[in-house]
């Protein structure tokens, strides 16, 4: 075969920043076409309108995105460039705008916009399907838009104003959006805390961003396990209440309890006898009581583009989780458009992304990009294996969901049952899949587009981070010609680069650091309270680059492969997770001197994580301590944080300037004997200790 028939021809034009562009054409052996039927109603239908579009988005990006804001309300119009920016920490400081001058607001955006000029008032805006089958309830955008404000009346009788910071540690339940979004219509800023998270997390969290209010719930069932949410939420209180933090209020949903709790709540549809709700009158207020009250006429605030909309944490590798900030107008942006080419969104879609909101997936594929365009979506509060293994296509077919969009690791869960439990359902709505969160192996790969897409629905696998907002590297579904585990191509707008260590582009082939040239809209625009530390994180290794902390390799045909974090952080489950958060968590324990976590491959997580541990004098490691440590990470981190593997260490392998060798510990947890350069060891003879003491089963 011929050079050119490979098509590893890159394709160049010349821009500003004179970046290599997409190939020309793409292979067309070996790679997964989308079927005629998605293809002529498509957006984006073939491989040259995407490749006009990106030149196109990249050359003249005022014009790209000007056309899609046209579909917007904006209350004033911007005016300059539509996007400016530096990325060049040697410049000065690194900033991002878009849209400098706009004011609009997202909420009147997503719902009033919609309801008032598009029609959609009556439209289903989410089906809620609860963690019971059968458990369920349908809200309209006109139902959903009355109930964000009254909530957001709520918020200002409460004394919110715009610009202060309000936490939220719920369920997946509708209140849950109604709550989001209440907050940007009067441009107060949320932060949204996963409902695993311990109180620990919760309370820094709540210290970091200084929210002055904390919106939760009495409790929730995840499966058959009970989460009396209340409990967590008051320890975190406390501990801020001792710190002296500013949080003096907190808002309770009754979501499973009922306790009279001077509510007019209307009986529980679920409720649960063992959930004993602690009330502290001082403090607490009924979500049911203050709304019953509120009217539902709340007019929008007006805000300038580049006011901050949402805080969502991180794990930071030095250990204390990073508050991602995005702003309102470029956020709306990247979202909207994201959403509706990604998944080639149709009027008559039914979507259903099964993340939860407590992620930055949750917040941009359920909340603000299917809203923005009008979308009916599935909100799911349960887990995909129960009461069964089918009941994620008991409810693809319950209601005809066409776009379902899920992570990697629920999809090798399920891959272990078989085929069975998937074929109980017909699934025939199903038009396009997606994958999020972390890269999907080729093997589980195929079984998703082989046994739940029945070979005919494109799997688009997503790449892209908290910090970027949206979608930077993903296939389009009717255009893009998929290979198994690649993120294929940029999204429109996003310049990719491939880096070696010394910070030169690498073309063609190759492997390295993934950075990216210039902005999109929708990137964050810094950490925080500390701007330092955005620079720091994603600036300050390659000046002019933002760095994702991400390896890459491009192949011959140009399609990018995502390696896996080439820092200390872990992707276990689709969670991203500092390596040293939980070594702090372990050597806060008084037996403990010192610790180290690597990661070891896990045929359902990706990832899990394997702990050293070295002990302080005359401590026995028993099983019981193993215990007390694994814990000590749950109180302080998280269930998603539990440690897999725990290994007692006499000593860790350190260079004679006294810093760990990772490299070694991964090897170690994986028993890989080829070690490499090991001459800047100070102790050799510690590797053989650590070898015989291998931990084989997970605790």
């Amino acid at each position: 075969m011929k050079e050119t028939d490979l098509f590893i021809r890159i394709f160049r034009t010349t821009t500003t920043n004179g970046a290599k562009m997409i190939p020309d054409k793409v292979p067309q052996e070996d790679v997964y076409l989308a079927p005629h039927d998605l293809v002529k109603d498509a957006h984006v239908p073939n491989f040259d309108k995407y490749k006009e579009l990106y030149l196109k988005s990249i050359q003249s990006p005022d014009e790209f995105w000007g056309n899609i804001a046209e579909d917007f309300f904006w209350k004033t119009k911007h005016a300059g460039k539509f996007l400016d920016y530096n990325f060049d920490v040697t410049k000065g400081k690194v900033y991002i705008k878009c849209m400098e001058g706009a004011t609009t607001n997202i909420c009147y955006n997503l719902l009033d916009h919609n309801i008032h000029e598009r029609g959609l008032g009556d439209k289903v805006a989410f089906y809620w399907e609860g963690n019971e089958p059968g458990d369920e309830q349908t809200v309209t955008y006109r139902e959903l838009l009355q109930q964000v404000c009254r909530f957001a009346n709520v918020l200002k009788s409460l004394g919110v104003q715009k610009g202060d910071r309000i936490s939220i540690y719920m369920p997946m339940v509708v209140e849950l959006v109604v709550a989001m979004l209440a907050c940007a219509r009067i441009g107060a800023v949320h932060s949204i805390v996963f409902a695993g998270f311990s109180a620990e997390s919760l309370f820094d969290r709540i210290m970091d961003s200084q929210c002055s209010l904390l919106i939760t719930a009495d409790g929730f069932y995840r499966g058959d396990k009970l989460i009396n949410l209340k409990v967590i939420a008051d320890d975190a209180l406390q501990k801020c209440r001792d710190k002296g933090a500013p949080v003096q209020k907190c808002i309770m949903l009754k979501h499973l309890s009922k306790e009279d709790l001077g509510s007019q709540s209307p009986p529980a549809k679920r409720p649960c006898p063992n959930l004993q709700v602690p009330w502290h009158p001082e403090v607490d207020h009924c979500w049911h009581t203050l709304v019953a009250r509120a009217s539902e006429e709340c007019e929008p605030e007006w805000c300038e583009s580049e006011d901050p909309l949402f805080i969502l944490y991180t794990s930071g590798s030095t250990g204390k989780p990073k508050g991602v900030l995005h702003t309102i107008s470029g956020y709306m942006l990247y979202t909207a458009t994201t959403f509706k080419l990604v998944f080639d969104y149709q009027p008559d879609d039914v979507y259903w992304c099964t993340a939860d909101i407590g992620w930055i997936t949750g917040h941009s594929y359920i909340t603000y990009g299917p809203l923005a365009n009008g979308a009916t979506s599935v909100l799911f509060e349960g887990l995909p294996t129960y009461p069964d293994m089918s009941r994620m296509w008991e409810i693809v077919d319950k209601y005809q969901v066409t776009k379902f969009y899920t992570a990697p690791t629920a999809i090798r869960m399920l891959m272990k049952y078989g085929s069975g439990p998937v074929q109980k359902y017909k699934r025939d709505s199903l038009k396009v899949l997606g994958t999020v969160g972390e890269p999907i192996n080729p093997e589980a790969w195929m079984w998703y587009y082989s046994v739940v897409g029945e070979k005919r629905c494109p799997v688009v696998d997503t790449f892209w981070q908290t910090e970027t907002g949206g979608h930077v590297l993903t296939p389009l579904p009717a255009a893009t010609p998929m290979k198994p585990g690649s993120a294929t191509f940029p999204f429109f707008g996003v310049i990719p680069a491939i880096l070696n260590e010394s910070g030169e582009e690498l073309e063609g082939p190759s492997d390295g650091y993934l950075v990216f040239k210039q902005p999109w809209p929708g990137i964050m625009r810094t950490v925080y309270g500390s701007h330092q530390r955005f620079e720091t994180t994603y600036f300050q290794k390659f000046p002019g680059y933002y760095v994702t902390g991400d390896g890459c390799r491009r192949d011959q045909d140009g399609y990018f492969w995502i390696t896996g974090r080439i820092d200390d952080m872990l992707n276990v489950s689709g969670h991203l997770l500092s390596t040293a958060e939980v070594e702090s968590a372990l050597v806060e324990h008084p037996a403990v001197s010192e610790a180290a976590v690597v990661g070891r491959p896990h045929p359902v997580k990706g990832e899990s994580l394997y702990c050293f541990v070295t002990l302080s004098d005359k401590i026995d490691y028993t099983t019981s301590l193993e215990a007390e440590l694994k814990q000590q990470v749950r109180e302080k981190i998280g269930a998603i944080a539990t440690p897999d593997y725990m290994q007692s260490a006499p000593g860790l392998p350190k260079t004679r300037s006294g810093k760990i060798m990772r490299r070694l510990l991964r090897k170690i947890a994986r028993n890989e004997r080829d070690l490499g350069d090991i001459s800047t060891l100070a102790d050799s003879s510690v590797i053989e200790q650590l070898f015989n003491n291998r931990c084989v089963t997970a605790v």
